[in-house]
């Protein structure tokens, strides 16, 4: 039913500055998460009379790296307007705000993201890139549709949010899911956004079918919940059209708990924002000199790193994308191998094993790192035969749901003399190949898997490796 019908879906998302100290326009601390309600707050982000905002510098060049890895064009001046609306979430009754029109100058403008849907690559333009503070935090004691009252917590008022938004070019539901999760990973490798952390990333989304009226979906939370409320919302007015309604302009939220899209009230239009120039905080000129250091010290993106990945490893092109969707996987797996790991059966292992456990123990990517030693032991005891791959598997499982290994895993040999007598048994136990690895590097190979075997994986084989060369430059 879908294919039969012309969708056009464009994205507004919402990301959280986490790399930020303080607020946007005030001091008051950014980490307000796990904080009681209503106590990171001061006169500025409740909006008291006679406040004044200050504008955090450290967030323009944050925005500004997110322009320029989407390919985005910053503007020379840019200014605040105020973003008038009548609702709980913002004490002072306007949002400090960035405006396109009637003069408005956003931080940048234009660009583009590359999206691979299946066999097709295909360019999503980003229409613009603008900054802005977060609104409070409306809690709904149990669904958005049943609670018999709201509440509200401003510690989340005022945190720096960089909005960008695209041209209506995708088509489906599960393209703009995969945009997200792109644009997710863009996030996490320029270090601006913990996309981890609750509320950090929020969407909201508009859809139109068949050239109707647009239809924006608020404040959805995961790339997952996009997909899902796109998809209740295309078959809505799909089942509106067949029925000769019309689609009107409206504004609906994603109910996750019912799984439904429902329309709290009706879609405000431009004018009735009354946008304004904010008076407090005068137009701002971007340094061009600015932008250029910027643009010099990006760090590696996630296509770059897709690259560098699949040609210094050997990957394939599907091994090294979904090792790059989550940062702190591409991490994990680095380190890894610079620990020893056969790079290709390295990967196999964080795909198909980690990410796997990871699901099954609800557990989140970010606590990956710090079992990155342990996973490297049971990994390298199945790479050189001290247990089974069965074996192997049921102890990466106890890890990533326990954080640890068993008390009876052995544990890794870091004392030198230990490491050191180990190699000099294996040399005394096989003369002919230590005198062959003189000149075969095969041989060398052999003596490390024996070493390896005996600490049960658990040594690290660069370490093993400069210990031999040690012993044979002495026998020369």
């Amino acid at each position: 039913m879908l294919s039969e019908h012309k969708v056009m879906i464009g994205l507004e998302v919402h990301a959280q500055l986490t790399s930020l100290k303080s607020k946007l326009f005030c001091s008051c601390s950014a980490d307000y998460r796990n904080l009681p309600p209503n106590t990171s707050v001061c006169e500025t982000c409740l909006g008291l009379p006679g406040s004044l905002p200050h504008l955090n510098g450290k967030a323009i060049e944050e925005v500004l790296k997110i322009a320029l890895a989407l390919h985005s064009k910053p503007s020379e001046n840019t200014l605040f307007y105020r973003k008038h609306y009548f609702y709980p979430d913002m004490a002072k009754n306007f949002q400090i705000s960035q405006y396109d029109r009637g003069g408005g100058v956003t931080i940048a403008s234009g660009g583009w993201m590359q999206l691979s849907v299946g066999n097709l690559i295909k360019n999503v333009r980003v229409r613009r890139v603008q900054l802005e503070e977060d609104v409070a935090k409306i809690v709904y004691p149990s669904s958005l549709l049943q609670s018999e009252y709201v509440l509200v917590d401003y510690n989340r008022a005022g945190v720096a949010l960089c909005e960008m938004v695209t041209e209506p070019d995708m088509t489906s539901p599960k393209e703009a899911r995969l945009f997200i999760e792109k644009y997710a990973t863009i996030l996490q490798h320029l270090g601006v956004t913990d996309t981890s952390l609750e509320g950090s990333l929020r969407v909201d989304a508009n859809i139109s079918i068949d050239g109707g009226d647009r239809v924006e979906l608020k404040n959805i939370n995961s790339p997952k919940d996009v997909e899902k409320a796109l998809n209740y919302e295309v078959q809505r007015q799909i089942m509106l059209v067949e029925k000769g309604s019309k689609i009107r302009m409206e504004t609906r939220h994603w109910d996750e708990m019912n799984k439904i899209t429902v329309a709290p009230r009706f879609k405000e239009e431009e004018e009735d924002y009354r946008y304004f120039p904010e008076s407090d905080l005068p137009p701002l000129r971007i340094n061009p000199d600015l932008v250029k250091k910027l643009e010099e010290t990006l760090p590696e993106l996630p296509d770059q790193r897709v690259e560098r990945l699949g040609k210094q490893y050997q990957l394939t092109e599907y091994q090294a994308s979904v090792l790059v969707s989550e940062k702190r996987l591409a991490d994990s797996y680095e380190e890894a191998v610079k620990k020893g790991l056969n790079p290709s059966q390295a990967a196999d292992w964080f795909i198909n094993e980690v990410l796997g456990d990871l699901a099954e123990a609800k557990k989140d990517i970010s606590e990956l790192p710090k079992m990155v030693d342990s996973a490297v032991n049971v990994i390298m005891q199945v790479q050189v035969g001290a247990i089974t791959g069965k074996i192997g598997k049921r102890l990466m499982k106890q890890l990533i749901l326990n954080g640890s290994l068993p008390s009876e895993t052995p544990k890794p040999i870091t004392d030198e003399k230990t490491l050191y007598d180990l190699v000099r048994e294996v040399i005394s136990e096989n003369p002919e190949v230590f005198d062959k690895a003189r000149s075969d590097p095969k041989a060398v190979n052999y003596l490390v898997g024996q070493v390896m075997k005996k600490t049960r994986g658990t040594a690290e084989p660069k370490k093993i490796v400069e210990m031999i060369n040690g012993e044979l430059r002495k026998n020369n």
